[in-house]
């Protein structure tokens, strides 16, 4: 869809065939030279500012690149090691005059008039085009939105700064950062009120209040993450088989390619944790929060990790992201590190299940080893040197589908990474494990 509300088709875009070095200079880079599919440079003006230059590495996004230069930001790609180090852009707002090519002084005098005619007669037809272009895509974004615009909250107070974006809480924790986003219009029609997320519906950059603003409008599910919604309620074995169906369908749809003109690639999402699958009205789950997910499709044979393949949330790493022997040239790897964290979070919703009366209260996996904010060597000792996985309570063998759960939890354990189930092997035993299915009973 993005590709679409751009005008460019995906055989505008350069496949790299290789990583590259590039020079890294912004709040986010670790060290001067990064490595990445290809390298960056972004020039971005607050109003009022002076225009900042932040150079790096890309490897998500590349339709980015295509963008046309505007008044608040510039986006430029290249493909080769340290292209970027000596690239200047420019900002639409901020040409002058005198680099527009001026009229020859040698032409006779009677071509001055046509000249300055043909000049007006295109900057009026740019003029309109600009106009309705961005009046087309003001009704595209109206019609792609619907009725979930009405998500949106309007003040007449004013809106936060970028700076609130920066320095607020208002994240899901997957450490992906703030992504340079594609300009588009929806933000001049809403004021923000609060921050309750992040996703996929529509993106625009702004500038309000004498800083530069950067929005995703996303879908509202009212009842937050699987974390909030675990910690504020208990469940009965029909609702906790629900939520673990729709969470396993979720992630089996992301593992697999689907092919034709409609098709996606294979993805995995390397930061699955119940902070990261929400649950909706109906009580069904959906996963959320991508900014740290590998793709993979069989025709390019092109894998893009990204800088760091030790990433995600340490409290729910497997044994071999913690002992750094994933083999990180295989797709492969990655979905089986997603079966292991989704094991982990069926047994976030065993744990708050209701079986005989008895329910334990809410606690993150290995809560009983590890301190509330565990280090990567404290969780490397818990799950590779002493192979510990978290206590599956003996009380779900007296419900038949809650002893399923806890065996699939198990299969999702392994150290042996190839011998974990797949997401489409989970899929279709919760699936059975649900043959006889009844609306959820109400919450507690």
């Amino acid at each position: 869809m993005l590709l679409v509300a751009l005008g460019l088709t995906r055989g505008d875009l350069v496949k790299p065939s290789k990583l590259v070095n590039c020079t890294c200079e912004n709040p986010h880079c670790q060290r001067p030279v990064c490595e990445g599919a290809w390298c960056t440079v972004v020039l971005v003006r607050e109003q009022g500012r002076h225009p900042q230059v932040y150079r790096g590495c890309g490897s998500l996004n590349q339709e980015l690149c295509l963008g046309r230069p505007t008044e608040f930001v510039n986006h430029h790609c290249c493909y080769r090691s340290f292209c970027n180090h000596n690239v200047s852009l420019m900002l639409e707002a901020t040409r002058t005059p005198s680099e527009e090519p001026e009229a020859d002084a040698r032409l006779p005098l009677i071509l001055g008039p046509v000249l300055a005619l043909l000049v007006l007669a295109a900057l009026g037809a740019l003029g309109l085009w600009r106009v309705r272009r961005r009046q087309e895509k003001q009704r595209g974004l109206h019609s792609d939105l619907g009725e979930s615009s009405l998500i949106l909250k309007a003040s007449e107070h004013g809106d936060s700064m970028l700076g609130d974006f920066l320095d607020s809480d208002c994240t899901t924790g997957s450490g992906s950062g703030l992504p340079f986003l594609v300009q588009r219009t929806v933000a001049r029609q809403v004021a923000l009120v609060e921050c309750v997320g992040k996703g996929f519906i529509a993106s625009d950059m702004t500038s309000r209040n004498s800083s530069t603003q950067l929005w995703l409008i996303t879908h509202y599910h009212e009842h937050g993450s699987l974390y909030d919604f675990l910690q504020r309620q208990t469940l009965e074995p029909q609702l906790a088989l629900r939520l673990a169906v729709s969470a396993a369908c979720g992630l089996a749809h992301l593992h697999v390619e689907i092919f034709g003109t409609q098709g996606k690639p294979a993805i995995a999402h390397r930061d699955l944790k119940s902070r990261n699958v929400l649950v909706k009205s109906n009580l069904q789950c959906c996963i959320a929060d991508l900014g740290l997910a590998v793709m993979h499709s069989q025709s390019s044979d092109y894998l893009d990790i990204g800088n760091n393949p030790r990433v995600g949330t340490k409290r729910y790493m497997a044994p071999e992201v913690l002992d750094e022997q994933i083999r990180t040239d295989c797709f492969e790897s990655y979905k089986w590190t997603d079966i292991w964290a989704f094991g982990l979070v069926l047994w976030e919703i065993a744990r708050r299940t209701i079986i005989n009366g008895i329910v334990e209260d809410y606690r993150p996996p290995f809560y009983d080893m590890v301190p509330n904010d565990p280090s990567f060597e404290d969780m490397k000792k818990v799950v590779c040197v002493d192979q510990q996985t978290p206590t599956i309570p003996n009380r779900l063998a007296a419900d038949p589908v809650l002893s399923g759960l806890a065996q699939m939890m198990r299969e999702c354990w392994y150290p042996n990474p190839s011998a974990r189930l797949t997401a489409l092997r989970i899929k279709k035993t919760l699936q059975k494990l649900s043959h006889n299915p009844e609306e959820p009973k109400g919450l507690h």
